[in-house]
């Protein structure tokens, strides 16, 4: 690591940048991404080091990502290819300058070359509290020594429900399965730090901050709120709740037609029910996500159970 050593000389012309990805179309990419950026022209660096991280040929990979025991590492890339393959998904990055003194930068490098030890890279990802936006934020801040300030009240107030909803989309697929699994403990409404997790909180949070003084925390840069996200009409569970009673009810006008009774659709009225209980009951008890839990909401299974006899019922 000598070329990191020569940097913490106070080389005047580095300097440290919030790196602030758009949103991609995959779930996980769906709130985006946050990376930080050392550029220190004299010694001839620009890499940026990145928190997000993980492998997805790891033993037993989902397994781990549904139970909540998903390590993530620090990785490092040139800046020339973190944005080479961000600018091939389309998704454009956002870059802010931090006004950092020279004791403060060295302090947020020598950290970052720490945490990129081979025994410390690893960290046990949590999706709320501990993620890609939450480990730059803290460098920052304790570089800072927790003296940061900021305008920007965001989404202060907001549960964590109503905030996760906003990138994935009211009528997705992922909300409605994600409104059913998470229980009281996202109904909470977050503080300033708390909704920091998302890149763009973070990103906008940060544009309109300084400290106590008065002097800006970003020297430049230029910011937009990311996009809201489009749910095309085949992907929303409205859709794929008529299309589900549409099933059942053409098949039991035909059913009527011929005298004769298809299994078929109880087994439509069953299949989920029993997905919904097992998913739910395997998350409730054996993940470690802090916000799954039990909610009223899940009285949508014992509902569709209802439904699955009355059909039953009616039909026999």
């Amino acid at each position: 690591m000598t070329a990191y050593t020569k940097a913490y000389e106070g080389d005047e012309q580095m300097r440290i940048s919030l790196l602030t990805c758009t949103p991609g179309e995959e779930l996980y990419a769906r709130f985006g991404h946050t990376a930080i950026r050392i550029y220190d022209p004299a010694n001839k660096i620009d890499i940026v080091y990145n928190y997000g991280i993980f492998d997805f040929n790891t033993d037993h990979f989902y397994w781990k990502f549904v139970k909540g025991e998903t390590w993530y590492e620090l990785g490092v890339s040139s800046m020339k290819w973190f944005m080479y393959e961000y600018n091939q998904l389309q998704r454009p990055v956002y870059e802010q300058v931090l006004n950092l003194t020279p004791e403060q930068r060295e302090e947020i490098w020598l950290a970052l070359a720490t945490n990129y030890e081979p025994q410390n890279r690893q960290y046990l990802y949590n999706f709320v509290f501990d993620n890609c936006a939450t480990r730059p934020y803290h460098l920052i801040a304790n570089a800072l020594q927790d003296s940061i300030v900021s305008d920007y009240t965001g989404h202060t107030g907001v549960t964590y429900r109503a905030f996760i909803r906003q990138y994935t989309g009211a009528l997705s697929m992922e909300n409605a399965g994600i409104t059913l699994l998470f229980g009281p403990k996202a109904d909470q409404p977050m503080n300033s730090e708390q909704r920091l997790f998302l890149p763009e909180e973070l990103m906008l949070f940060m544009e309109s901050a300084h400290l106590p003084d008065g002097t800006p925390i970003v020297s430049e840069g230029s910011v937009q709120p990311f996009p809201a996200p489009v749910v095309p009409w085949y992907a929303t569970w409205p859709f794929w709740l008529a299309v589900y009673f549409a099933f059942v009810f053409g098949m039991s006008l035909t059913d009527l037609r011929r005298h004769r009774w298809s299994k078929w659709v109880e087994i439509a009225a069953a299949i989920p029910y029993l997905l919904l209980l097992l998913i739910v009951g395997f998350l409730t008890f054996f993940s470690c996500h802090p916000l799954v839990g039990f909610g009223w909401r899940l009285l949508i299974i014992p509902f569709t159970h209802l439904c699955a006899r009355l059909i039953y019922i009616i039909r026999h």
